[in-house]
């Protein structure tokens, strides 16, 4: 299997998996930005994960934006929006996707 396939494939999951939790909130409870970050600090194991997180997700956009330069890949801030509306799962394999794709034409 091409590594342009798999992440392609890993980018779907990444969108996916996600949102498989992201639509079980109930209209009901409305978006409560208070509430869904309130358990995420709840003890030092998940500020540690949280902390871990944001540390990736700003490392790959330092990356992807030198690399997307680097490259003369087109509308870079995509993958940043990928990261904010969905999440790191779905943002980097899709970049990595469009870079092979475009290290693969060069």
């Amino acid at each position: 299997m091409k590594r342009q396939t798999l992440y392609l494939i890993l980018a779907v999951i990444g969108f996916l998996a996600p949102y498989y939790f992201f639509i079980q909130l109930s209209p009901q409870q409305g978006f409560d930005i208070s509430a869904l970050l309130q358990p995420l600090f709840a003890n030092h194991f998940m500020k540690g994960l949280a902390v871990d997180l944001t540390v990736s997700v700003i490392v790959f956009w330092f990356f992807m934006f030198a690399e997307a330069d680097r490259l003369l890949m087109k509308n870079p801030w995509i993958y940043l929006l990928a990261t904010l509306l969905v999440g790191m799962s779905f943002a980097l394999p899709l970049f990595l996707y469009f870079r092979e794709r475009k290290l693969e034409a060069q």
